[in-house]
């Protein structure tokens, strides 16, 4: 009896036992399941994420793009601007040279270097200066292109008509001319 009891007394443990394992085996395999679906879950966010930078990283590229064309733009505008400028008060300075020769200011002397002035001094001749570039000789170069017009060159315009207006002082005539030239360089500014 007694060795009844004891093998009874084990198969209850046993059958505890193998219930508690089940049940462990059981919870594992639902963790796994979790973490299986966790994972794909992850997964898809990170194919999504990185969709999402590729996509990023493009538009990037194309707004940077767009920032280099629009910058090499303003910087041939400001070119232009800067060259316009330059031609427009240097025309400004020559009618100013006939309508008011006060505010003339006349174009600046090319000075010796050291050794140059000595050579001079002891009798040598000064050294040959740079032909004046540019537009008639001023020395401002520009960017500037004239297209040759389609027209017929061949006939002459027709001759301007015969008035005589009254005299006026040069300096009645120069005040629209000067305005509308520096109205010009404050638009280019």
């Amino acid at each position: 009896d007694h060795k009844k009891e004891y093998c009874a007394e084990q198969f209850d443990q046993s059958d505890d036992k193998k219930k508690s394992l089940q049940r462990s085996l059981d919870d594992l395999a639902t963790f796994i399941a979790e973490t299986k679906e966790g994972i794909a879950t992850t997964a898809e966010e990170i194919k999504a994420l990185q969709d999402g930078i590729a996509a990023l990283d493009k538009s990037v590229a194309e707004a940077t793009e767009q920032r280099k064309e629009e910058n090499a733009e303003y910087k041939d505008l400001m070119a232009s601007n800067g060259a316009a400028k330059e031609v427009i008060l240097f025309a400004k300075n020559r009618l100013q040279k006939f309508y008011n020769p006060k505010l003339y200011k006349a174009a600046p002397k090319a000075e010796l270097s050291k050794e140059d002035r000595i050579f001079v001094n002891n009798g040598g001749t000064p050294p040959p200066t740079e032909a004046p570039g540019g537009i008639a000789g001023t020395g401002i170069s520009v960017g500037f292109a004239q297209m040759a017009s389609s027209s017929s060159s061949e006939v002459a315009p027709p001759p301007p008509p015969e008035t005589m207006e009254a005299y006026t002082k040069k300096s009645e005539e120069s005040n629209g001319v000067m305005a509308m030239m520096d109205l010009l360089v404050k638009d280019l500014d």
